[in-house]
């Protein structure tokens, strides 16, 4: 967690400390975010009925920059569809340093409101924030400024270049920074700050900014703005951002998780969805499960699990409470880990609960543009004529489009089977009503650990609870077993003693019933997502593997593919992306369909 940084309130003007800088004056800060920064970079005008727009800015602060272009979004008419706020900050401030800033401008005071409500849990790295139903989407990237930029991938079409003065935080401004800037920029891209300095000038001018000085905000008699063209033709490097894509027709097939979380996210930027699934209804294999659990994963080492699991876990969180029933479909409880294997004390995990993974299907798969049909029992995949079809047994056409997503979970091995190497994980849990006397000896809120109890959880036939889930790799097996409900209660004998023993008579005598399904895990136990080859098999994308941890990342995989798709900013940082691709060393065989 990066402490936050300490606003200084002087004369009713936000000063840091740190820097020994003001953010703003008390008076001038929505008129530098409306002047300098918006009227610089042509907005609003410049976004008229565009599909998206993409800001980049260099430096957070209070907000202030963001909180205007986002008003100015609600205010416009012909707004764009989609738009993107990417920035950079090293120090956040407290949430409550957002809305004082933000106090005296009342048609910003109800969005500091809303971004101060995600504004929690600020480590290291990428952080996504969603608003207006997905609609406006800030990445706030918590870092030093020349790390985070060769972190992002996006092309911005304006920069706000922002941060305290050159002379109080120079790295801000240097040449480095500036050729980051200029590398996530396309030819028309505008950018703007307040300072005139000389030699942020001249830095801007090399990298390739065609640059004029206007009249500034008084006391500063001027303003820079201008925009990337550079007299030369920038080099394609390797690992470029790739251009974006027109909405158009996809296929994806499996409507899981996985699936449906990449139609919803397709979907919302315009694309026209075909989900196909072998089974008769939505979530009709390991998404079907009845009750499941969103808490982060914590490991000393904060390795690539667990950062992809927080960002994971605020991106569910944001959509869940956006399309689901509080205290019916999920309940935001906290969630407590008993850490058990190296006797260190319990974790408390506020930002964590329980979610039906069936609700949530059915609700992404109901967004406009996506069409679910069942029983499709898809056994091959072809490409022809720049198309992608999905084939039954007999060769049959059940759905044809340029681009095609597997997203089959374990199914995702037989379509392509010279191209990964995925494994299966049977898992099965095990539950019952909850009886009139388990109030004295559940727990109030869930607990994990040595697999994980959910204590209640509402039904159309009354309160159950929930208790799993056993692990069995290599096995597709999804009928039940009495060994898996005594390996599941053993589990819990260490887990949560007192309660194993209340439930001691509903074991011994099998008054359970069971939920079994089969995932699927990657080699190194993450998701794979992106293209497979898109030399030899373009078009064909993957969203799958998600193991357990379906709840947890596979809505924040179907960001990632859609932004890669749109020149958005992604999700998580360029290394952590990389993790998942899967052209990884762990997946490495020659693709063929």
């Amino acid at each position: 967690m990066t402490p936050a940084q300490t606003v200084e309130w002087r004369d009713g003007a936000p000063h840091s400390p740190r820097f020994n800088d003001i953010y703003h004056s008390c008076a001038g800060g929505l008129a530098q975010a409306r002047l300098v920064f918006m009227q610089g970079c042509g907005l609003p005008q410049a976004w008229a009925r565009q599909p998206q727009w993409r800001v980049l800015e260099t430096g957070f602060g209070l907000g202030l920059n963001f909180l205007a272009t986002w008003q100015a979004w609600k205010d416009d008419p012909q707004r764009p569809a989609l738009l993107h706020f990417a920035s950079i900050e090293a120090h956040p401030v407290e949430a409550t340093d957002l809305l004082r800033s933000a106090q005296d401008q009342p048609e910003l005071a109800a969005l500091a409101q809303e971004l101060s409500l995600q504004w929690r849990d600020l480590g290291p790295g990428c952080h996504r924030m969603s608003f207006e139903g997905g609609r406006v989407l800030l990445t706030l990237c918590v870092g030093d400024v020349q790390p985070m930029l060769r972190e992002l991938v996006f092309y911005a079409d304006s920069v706000f270049l922002d941060g305290f003065s050159p002379t109080l935080n120079p790295d801000m401004w240097d040449e480095h920074t500036i050729k980051a800037v200029s590398r996530l920029c396309r030819r028309g891209t505008r950018v703007a700050t307040w300072t005139v300095a000389r030699d942020i000038r001249d830095r801007l001018t090399q990298c390739g900014f065609a640059l004029q000085m206007v009249a500034g905000l008084p006391p500063k008699r001027d303003r820079l703005e201008g925009e990337f063209n550079p007299a030369w033709e920038p080099k394609v490097r390797t690992g470029a951002i790739p251009l974006a894509l027109r909405a158009g027709h996809c296929v994806v097939i499996g409507s899981g998780l996985a699936g449906a979380a990449v139609a919803a996210s397709l979907a919302r930027r315009g694309w026209r969805v075909d989900v196909l699934d072998a089974g008769s209804e939505p979530a009709a294999g390991a998404s079907g499960l009845p009750a499941g659990l969103v808490v982060p994963h914590i490991s000393l080492d904060d390795a690539v699990l667990s950062r992809l699991s927080r960002a994971g876990v605020s991106m569910t969180w944001q959509q869940v409470h956006r399309l689901l029933r509080e205290g019916q479909d999920f309940a935001l409880s906290g969630v407590r880990e008993r850490r058990l294997d190296d006797g260190a004390p319990d974790l408390w995990h506020p930002v964590a609960g329980w979610i039906k993974p069936a609700q949530l299907v059915k609700a992404l798969l109901a967004q406009p543009g996506v069409t679910w049909r069942g029983d499709m029992q898809v056994q091959s995949l072809r490409r022809q004529d720049e198309t992608w079809q999905a084939l039954d047994a007999q060769g049959r056409l059940l759905a044809q489009a340029p681009r095609l997503v597997v997203c089959a979970g374990f199914g995702s091995q037989a379509l392509l089977p010279h191209a990964l190497a995925l494994q299966a994980l049977r898992g099965q849990l095990s539950w019952a009503w909850r009886g009139a006397g388990d109030d004295d000896a559940f727990p109030d809120t869930p607990v994990n650990g040595n697999g994980n109890f959910i204590p209640q959880v509402p039904t159309d036939s009354g309160m159950a609870w929930y208790l799993g889930s056993s692990f069995e790799r290599d096995s597709t097996d999804t009928r039940s077993r009495d060994s898996d409900h005594i390996s599941n209660y053993a589990k819990l004998q260490t887990l949560l003693p007192g309660t194993a023993q209340a439930l001691a008579p509903t074991f011994e005598q099998n008054q359970l019933q069971s939920f079994t399904a089969v995932r699927c895990t990657a080699p190194d136990r993450l998701p794979v997502v992106g293209p497979l080859d898109e030399n030899q098999l373009p078009g064909l994308w993957l969203s799958t593997a998600m193991g357990a941890r379906g709840l947890t990342l596979a809505l924040l995989c179907g960001e990632l593919l859609a932004a890669q798709w749109h020149g958005e900013p992604w999700p998580v940082e360029r290394k952590l992306a990389a993790a998942l691709a899967p052209q990884r060393h762990s997946l490495k065989r020659k693709p063929s369909v």
